[in-house]
C-alpha cells in the first residue's frame, strides 16, 4: 500500500533468518544489489545472463520494500541475508569488477506484469541443486549462449507480459503508516488506502462487513469493518487505525493478493491514486500533476480564492500560483511545492465538495470524480454515472461501447473504459481514476451541453474562503 514503485536510496538487510538473533545493516540499495550479484551469480557468465540474473535480484528486492513484507509484520528490517526467505548478502564481501558496473546501470530497472503496478516478486533458484518455479539462475547461462536477450531469458521463466521499468525514481524508504491513528472524522488518502485494503480483504473474509465507496471519509461504516478486522485477527477492537492494526491490514491485503509470490494478483495503476506519491514543483511532469491540477481545477470553481488553473499535466508557473493560493487560503506556508501536507490538505477539500453535490446533479452538469478508483467488480451510483457518459460518448464515437446503466462495474464497462482510453492516448488500466474521469465527463459535456464544462460546477454550489 505504498503507491508508485520506487527505488529505495537504502535497504536494511538482516544478517541472518527473520527470527535469529542477528545484527542488522543498513546499506545503499545499489551497493546491496552489487553484494547479492556478486553473491548469487558468476562473472564469468554472458553478460546478457547477468543482465537477467541483476533485473531479478532488483524485482525481489523492490517487492520485499514494495510490500514491507518484514516490516508490516513488526520487524525492523526489509529483507534478510539467508536464502531460505531472500537472496544471499554477504557482508564485506568482495564485489566483481563486471558486476559492479552493470548494476551502476540498472539498479534502478525492475521487472513487473503489464498492467500490473508492484515490482514482480522475481523469485529464483540455482536450478542444479535447487529448482523452483522461478528463474534458473544456470538455465540464464545457457539461453544466454543461444542468443536470447535479458528480456528474453526473463519471459522464459515469467511469462511473455512481463515489462522492464527503466530509470524508476530514488526516494527514501519510508514507512507506509500515516504517523498517527486514524479514527472516526479523520479523512484523506491514508483512510481511503485502508479502506480500498479492507475492501479486499473482505472477498476472503466474508465476515468482515462491506465499507461500500472508498471515499477517504473515516466514517461509522469503515469504524465497523475496521472492528471486525480486529476482531477476526486478535487485534484490540477499537475501531481505530493505529500502527499495529495499518500493518495487519497491509500484510493480510499482501497475502491475500498474492503480492508477494509469482501469481500475483497485481495492484492496477491508480488503484490508490489519492495517495501521496512524493513531493511536486515546477518542472513535474507526470500523471500525478494532471490529478493535482484536476483537484485543483475543481476546488478552484468552488474557492473563488483559489486561482483557476488548466488539466496540462505539466507542472508550470500558473499551477504553482494556483498551488500557492490554495496554501495561503488554508494557512499552509505559500510555496507552490505541493508536500504532503498540501496534497492531503487538497484532497481534504476536494472530498468535502464531492460530498456536498447531489448526484442528480449529473442531469445537467457533469459532477467530479467520486474520490475513488472506480475498477471491475465494483457497485455504486458513480458507476451508473459513469455507464450514462460512455453511453452517450458512444452515439457520436461507436468505437467506444454503449454499456447499460446497471452501477456495475463489469466486463463490459472495463471494455468501454480501455476504449475511451485507447482512444484518449491515456495509460489502458481499464479502471477510472482522476483523469480519465475528467476525460470522460469532459468529453460527454462537449457532445451533450455543446461546450465545455469544466471544471464541474453544479448551479448554486458557490463557496467562498478568506
Amino acid at each position: 500500500m505504498t503507491g508508485e514503485p520506487f527505488i529505495p536510496k537504502t535497504i536494511t538487510v538482516h544478517l541472518g533468518a527473520p527470527d535469529e538473533s542477528a545484527a542488522d545493516v543498513t546499506v545503499p540499495f545499489p551497493e546491496y544489489i552489487k553484494n547479492v550479484a556478486s553473491s548469487e551469480i558468476y562473472p564469468t557468465w554472458p553478460e546478457n545472463a547477468l543482465r537477467a540474473n541483476i533485473y531479478a535480484i532488483v524485482s525481489f528486492a523492490l517487492n520485499r520494500v514494495y510490500t514491507e513484507w518484514y516490516r508490516s509484520r513488526g520487524y525492523p528490517f526489509d529483507i534478510t541475508s539467508v536464502t531460505q526467505y531472500d537472496q544471499k548478502y554477504i557482508e564485506g564481501r568482495e564485489i566483481y569488477d563486471n558486476i559492479s558496473r552493470l548494476v551502476d546501470e540498472l539498479f534502478d530497472d525492475y521487472i513487473r506484469r503489464d498492467g500490473n503496478l508492484e515490482p514482480l516478486f522475481a523469485a529464483f533458484c540455482n536450478g542444479t541443486t535447487v529448482t523452483c518455479a522461478g528463474l534458473s539462475q544456470w538455465g540464464t547461462v545457457d539461453l544466454a549462449k543461444r542468443g536470447l536477450t535479458p528480456y528474453e531469458i526473463l519471459q522464459n521463466y515469467y511469462g511473455e507480459d512481463i515489462v522492464i521499468v527503466k530509470n524508476a525514481p530514488v526516494r527514501p524508504n519510508l514507512p507506509s503508516y500515516p504517523g498517527e491513528p486514524l479514527g472516526p472524522g479523520a479523512s484523506g488518502p491514508a483512510v481511503q488506502t485502508a479502506q480500498i485494503a479492507l475492501g479486499r480483504i473482505a472477498w476472503n473474509y466474508p465476515a468482515l462487513p462491506k465499507i461500500g465507496e472508498a471515499n477517504g471519509q473515516f466514517d461509522a461504516a469503515t469504524a465497523d469493518a475496521v472492528r471486525a478486522f480486529q476482531r477476526i485477527f486478535d487485534l484490540p477492537e477499537t475501531g481505530i487505525i493505529d500502527k499495529a492494526t495499518w500493518y495487519k491490514i497491509e500484510y493480510i491485503y499482501t497475502s491475500v493478493k498474492h503480492l508477494a509470490e509469482l501469481d500475483s494478483e497485481g495492484i492496477a495503476p491508480g488503484e490508490f491514486p489519492t495517495q501521496y506519491q512524493g513531493e511536486l514543483s515546477v518542472g513535474s511532469d507526470n500523471e500525478q500533476v494532471r490529478g493535482l491540477q484536476y483537484f485543483l481545477a475543481v476546488v478552484g470553481a468552488y474557492y473563488e480564492d483559489v486561482l483557476p488553473i488548466e488539466i496540462t499535466g505539466e507542472f508550470d508557473e500558473a499551477t504553482r500560483d494556483s498551488v500557492r493560493s490554495f496554501q495561503r487560503i488554508y494557512g499552509l506556508p505559500q510555496t507552490g511545492t505541493v508536500d504532503e501536507e498540501t496534497w492531503n490538505a487538497l484532497y481534504r477539500a476536494y472530498a468535502g465538495i464531492v460530498e456536498s453535490i447531489p448526484s442528480e446533479a449529473s442531469a445537467y452538469v457533469p459532477i467530479p470524480y467520486p474520490g475513488t478508483v472506480l475498477q471491475e467488480g465494483m457497485t455504486s451510483d458513480h458507476i451508473r454515472i459513469l455507464q450514462e457518459y460512455l453511453t452517450y460518448i458512444h452515439d457520436t464515437i461507436p468505437s467506444i461501447p454503449a454499456v447499460r446503466n446497471t452501477g456495475y462495474f463489469g466486463p463490459i464497462t472495463r471494455s468501454a473504459v480501455l476504449a475511451y482510453q485507447r482512444y484518449a492516448g491515456l495509460n489502458e488500466t481499464g479502471a477510472v481514476g482522476a483523469v480519465t474521469w475528467d476525460g470522460i465527463a469532459g468529453l460527454y459535456a462537449d457532445l451533450r451541453f455543446g461546450s465545455d464544462k469544466r471544471p464541474y460546477q453544479a448551479p448554486g454550489y458557490t463557496i467562498r474562503r478568506t
